[in-house]
């Protein structure tokens, strides 16, 4: 949204982004979807070769005059395996007892007050499972962390599994951040994080569902669950 309020001034602009869902909403003037862990833009630490490489090809869009403009970094960063955003030591104090969707009926009232107040807008709507519905999603979430694979009913038609478990964790964190900025705005977003790694239910599930894709040998969409 601020590259097209740059680009209105004359000034071309171009954004990596690392979860390309979010890039196909928002839609900036020129993006380029690097398909790396959060944390990791450019790629490994320390690798200026390829960290120069993957700047070229963001800059590389900048005569794109066909806007909204989406490439795709074609190699992966080689970056360290991430399962969490939080700490290993967050993550051993995560709440492993509550109930997540106990959690989300408790912040739907947070979550609604974001909305309305920011006009409709919100990173909620990937998956197209509704937030009102969320607490079967969550249900269905608990089943595959314990080794049940049945498909989510409601899921897209033709929806590969990983993929939608992927954009249901995406629309779950983002249900969990919106409603925590609504409750306690002037929080940071660091300790918005711990908050939500180490002292939500949800916290504990989707790091249990990214683990679940690790035992399958699905590392990739493992680190995009759980970032």
């Amino acid at each position: 949204m601020l590259a097209r309020a740059i680009e209105e001034t004359g000034l071309p602009t171009v954004a990596i982004a690392l979860v390309k869902e979010h890039a196909l909403r928002v839609k900036p003037p020129r993006a380029l979807w690097a398909p790396f862990p959060f944390g990791f833009a450019l790629g490994k630490p320390d690798d200026a070769a390829f960290q120069h490489k993957v700047i070229a090809a963001a800059l590389g869009l900048l005569p794109e005059q066909a806007v909204p403009a989406l490439a795709e970094f074609p190699e992966d960063a080689d970056a360290p395996p991430l399962l969490l955003q939080a700490s290993a030591a967050q993550a051993g104090a995560a709440n492993r007892e509550g109930d997540p969707a106990d959690e989300v009926t408790a912040l739907r009232g947070y979550y609604e007050r974001w909305v309305e107040e920011h006009q409709g807008r919100t990173m909620v709507g990937l998956s197209g499972a509704p937030q009102r519905r969320f607490r079967g999603l969550v249900r269905w979430m608990q089943a595959f962390a314990a080794g049940d694979d049945a498909p989510y009913p409601d899921a897209p038609e033709g929806m590969a599994p990983a993929r939608f478990l992927r954009l249901a964790c995406d629309d779950l964190k983002a249900f969990f951040l919106e409603a925590r900025l609504s409750r306690l705005p002037g929080e940071s977003e660091n300790d918005r994080q711990r908050w939500f790694w180490s002292e939500t239910a949800m916290g504990s599930l989707i790091a249990s569902a990214a683990a679940r894709l690790v035992e399958q040998g699905d590392d990739r969409t493992a680190q995009g669950v759980a970032r």
